[in-house]
């Protein structure tokens, strides 16, 4: 398959996990309203979430440059990346966001930002001075192409849902706790057993559920953000070339957090944590917020 194929593919597969998670939520959701036989109690947990998640989306890229103490450069200071940023932003009809520099050895980078108009890109140090020009360029067009397919929007969505299945099943659990389960079970008898081990078994399962979709999502995007990247630079070997260069570097990033692991271009906390499926179990891959690196190069590479 090509980069367009890959591309395409990529979208429609964050499309059909989003409607699986939209099923979820409204299951879980009617499934809650029937056990406690009060929906007033959803609406709450779900305006709590949707309030929580769109001030940290409208607040993200204060929040994430800080968290990384990412500092603002200026183009004296950088001129070829200015001169690169500037280029790939024309090139993709976007505005040119600001960009930023983390004082960090590891080769990495991210984007922030609610929208193409006030986006930011951050690189550390480590990249520009471990990369050449036709890397650099590959990396910097990655992150333009979060910008350009709202991805800060799509996670946004991604973490109300999340959200709301967490704070059902922590609702859930505590009437666990405070008896509700053996008032159920004393009124229903046989069936009210049935519906509580079901309880039980949401409880647990969705929640893991939701952020395994959520983490599938998040590396979906990257798949699309790697298409979408060579097809700015027409040179995918350069993006693939970053990609190995970055792997290969064994230090992490000492300002990475889990909350903010995913907006990073490669896996922040160990460079080769990603890497491969050959010493991994694939249950293992589950759980990572970035794709195994040799996927994402036999992606560019139409393997």
């Amino acid at each position: 398959m090509d980069i367009y194929g890959h591309k395409d593919a990529n979208i429609r597969k964050t499309w059909a996990l989003l409607s699986l998670f939209f099923v979820i939520v409204i299951g879980f959701g009617y499934a809650l309203g029937v056990y406690f036989n009060n929906p007033l109690i959803l609406i709450i947990a779900v305006v709590i979430s949707i309030t929580t998640s769109f001030l940290s989306y409208w607040y993200s890229d204060r929040m994430v440059l800080a968290m990384a103490h990412a500092r603002p450069i200026e183009r004296r200071q950088a001129p070829d990346l200015y001169a690169i940023v500037e280029n790939l932003s024309i090139t993709a009809g976007l505005p040119v966001p600001k960009i930023y520099i983390v004082h960090d050895s590891a080769p990495n980078a991210f984007a922030t930002g609610r929208n193409p108009e006030h986006a930011v890109v951050a690189v550390t140090t480590g990249l520009l001075e471990r990369l050449n020009k036709t890397e650099l360029e590959g990396v910097i067009a990655h992150e333009l192409s979060h910008i350009g397919n709202w991805d800060m929007l799509v996670s946004t969505v991604v973490v109300v849902l999340v959200g709301i299945i967490s704070i059902a099943a922590d609702m859930m659990m505590r009437s666990f706790m405070w008896g509700g389960m053996r008032s159920r079970n004393g009124r229903e008898g046989g069936k009210g057993g049935i519906v509580a081990i079901l309880a039980v078994l949401g409880v647990i399962l969705l929640p893991i559920a939701a952020t395994l979709i959520r983490l599938a999502i998040s590396r979906k995007r990257e798949f699309l953000a790697d298409a979408s990247g060579a097809l700015l630079t027409r040179y995918p070997e350069g993006l693939a070339s970053a990609l190995l260069k970055i792997a290969a570097d064994p230090r992490p990033i000492e300002s990475a957090h889990s909350t903010t692991a995913h907006l990073w271009f490669e896996n922040p906390f160990k460079a080769d944590a990603g890497r491969g499926k050959k010493g991994m179990p694939w249950f293992a891959t589950l759980f990572l917020t970035h794709p195994p690196v040799e996927e994402r190069v036999a992606a560019l590479r139409g393997k």
